[in-house]
C-alpha cells in the first residue's frame, strides 16, 4: 500500500495542528487580530508569495511531463492572479502601494522559509519541492475550512479578515489545493519507505517554517 499526503501530516502531527490552530489564526478567525499584526503579515506575504512564485516557476522547469508542467502553472496562477492580488488591495487601502510593497525589508522568517523552499527544490527533485511548498497551499486551504468549523470564528463585516478567509475557502482556491493534493497522492503512492522518510522531514520543516510565520506576523518581527 502506498503513502498518501495524509500520512505526511500524520507524521508531524503536532506540528501540523500548531500550524494550522496557531494563536494568528484563531485571533483572525475571532476578529480580534490587531490590524497592526495583520497588516505586519500581510506585507511579508506579499514579499512571501513573490518567491512562491519563483517556487512554481521552478518547478515548471523540473518538470518532465505536461501533467507535471500544467500542475505547477496551476500553483503559479493561484499566487499570481488570486493571493497576491488580495494582498496589493489590502495595502492599497491602507496607502501602501505595490512599488513600496517590493521596497519593505524581508523578515527573517521571511527569508528562511522562502528560501528553504527554494534551497529544497534546487537541491531535489519535483517531489521534494511540491512537499516544501504544501505546507502554504494545502495548509491555507485546511485552515479557512477548521475556522469555519469553529465557533469562535466571525464571518461577515464584523471581522476585519473576512475577506481573507473568503479568498483561502474560495472555490477557485480549493479546486487548487485539491489538484495539488491529488498530484502529491500520485507521487507518493510510488515512494519507499526511506524515501517517505526524507520527504517526511521536508514536511515537518517547512510546517515548522510555517508556524514561525504565523509567529513573526503576531510579534511583528523583523
Amino acid at each position: 500500500m502506498g503513502y498518501r499526503f495524509t500520512d505526511l501530516t500524520n507524521a508531524c502531527q503536532a506540528d501540523w495542528r500548531a500550524y494550522i490552530e496557531h494563536d494568528f489564526v484563531r485571533e483572525l478567525g475571532a476578529g480580534t487580530l490587531e490590524e497592526g499584526a495583520f497588516r505586519h503579515y500581510l506585507q511579508q506575504d506579499y514579499l512571501f508569495l513573490i518567491h512562491f512564485a519563483r517556487a512554481y516557476a521552478l518547478a515548471a522547469y523540473k518538470s518532465r511531463s505536461l501533467t507535471d508542467l500544467r500542475q505547477a502553472h496551476e500553483g503559479l496562477k493561484a499566487i499570481l492572479d488570486v493571493e497576491l492580488d488580495l494582498h496589493v488591495g489590502y495595502c492599497r487601502e491602507w496607502g501602501i502601494d505595490e512599488e513600496q510593497l517590493a521596497a519593505l525589508p524581508e523578515a527573517r522568517a521571511t527569508m528562511a522559509y522562502t528560501r528553504y523552499v527554494l534551497d529544497t527544490g534546487n537541491r531535489g527533485d519535483l517531489l521534494d519541492l511540491h512537499v516544501a511548498l504544501a505546507p502554504c497551499l494545502v495548509g491555507y486551504g485546511e485552515i479557512a475550512h477548521w475556522l469555519n468549523a469553529q465557533a469562535f470564528t466571525v464571518r461577515g463585516a464584523a471581522n476585519p479578515s473576512e475577506a481573507w478567509i473568503a479568498m483561502y475557502e474560495s472555490e477557485e482556491f480549493q479546486d487548487a489545493m485539491r489538484a495539488e493534493l491529488g498530484w502529491l497522492d500520485a507521487r507518493l503512492a510510488d515512494v519507499t519507505p526511506a524515501r517517505f522518510d526524507e520527504l517526511s522531514e521536508v514536511f515537518r520543516d517547512a510546517t515548522r517554517l510555517e508556524i514561525d510565520f504565523w509567529q513573526m506576523g503576531l510579534d511583528r518581527a523583523i
